[in-house]
């Protein structure tokens, strides 16, 4: 497997292309362009646990390519600011929201959330971030900015599929970690750095069954694609990704890594 293996710059820069389409397609049962492990259920139930309405003013850490934040503002009506480091992601999140004739509701701008946010305090009703936070340094300073953002009583919720649940190797940890950066946490760490940047936890749900479903599904979506993928991603890193795929369903599958959805809420006062 090679060192690092590009995932995110391909499928945003590669959005348009029916082949990752039709992966998606296979992966999640629809075309949001996700690059995650959320099923079709949890997106439905996102904009229920954090309360949404027309009048909410929503942060999505993590945008990525901009299709789950413009379909929850085209469903609820509210307005969304999505935020990735992936300048890629940012250009077809933007394009794809004038195309639906959501710019109105919905803007997408590059930012390094490891960073202070370029946002005033008590700025939004609500944030999340789907499967992302394990890829930003500095968990809990992240943590104490969108509890800083975030209007009393505003709701906050992020996953993370890497809470270690059993032995995981030098290899595991090399394979699971060849798409970028990644922090791996012992189970507990998340619900303690949440109460320490100030949020009262509502739940901690486990939902790696469903993301080892969705790695087994991305994993078999792609092969059975190969030579087109292959002509756009190279052999290398086609096989790379494959691997990465593998090795996280493998992790998921036999509860060496598990995958939590957790959300908080900012207190009254």
């Amino acid at each position: 497997m090679p060192s690092q293996v590009d995932l995110y710059e391909n499928a945003y820069s590669n959005y348009g292309e029916d082949i990752y389409r039709q992966v998606r397609i296979a992966t999640y049962g629809e075309d949001l362009g996700q690059t995650s492990w959320v099923t079709n259920e949890e997106s439905r139930e996102i904009p229920r646990t954090l309360d949404l309405t027309r009048n909410s003013d929503v942060l999505e850490i993590g945008c990525g390519a901009g299709g789950y934040a413009l379909q929850v503002a085209g469903a609820v009506g509210c307005h969304v600011t999505g935020v990735d480091i992936n300048e890629s992601g940012i250009r077809n999140g933007n394009s794809l929201a004038h195309a639906r004739n959501l710019s109105d509701k919905v803007i997408f701008e590059h930012c390094d959330v490891s960073k202070k946010l370029p946002f005033s305090s008590e700025s939004f009703d609500a944030v999340f971030a789907n499967d992302v936070m394990c890829h930003i340094p500095g968990r809990l300073g992240v943590l104490q900015e969108l509890f800083r953002v975030l209007k009393p009583s505003g709701r906050f919720l992020f996953s993370d599929a890497l809470v270690v649940g059993g032995e995981v190797s030098h290899q595991d940890v090399a394979s699971r970690s060849s798409i970028g950066y990644y922090l791996f946490t012992p189970p507990g760490h998340n619900e303690r750095l949440i109460e320490k940047a100030g949020f009262c936890l509502i739940e901690a749900g486990d939902t790696t069954e469903n993301a080892a479903l969705i790695a087994r599904r991305w994993r078999d979506a792609r092969d059975e694609r190969r030579n087109p993928l292959i002509a756009l991603e190279g052999e290398t890193n086609f096989n790379g990704l494959q691997q990465f795929l593998s090795c996280v369903y493998t992790l998921t599958s036999e509860r060496r890594l598990l995958r939590y959805l957790y959300s908080a809420q900012k207190p009254k006062t």
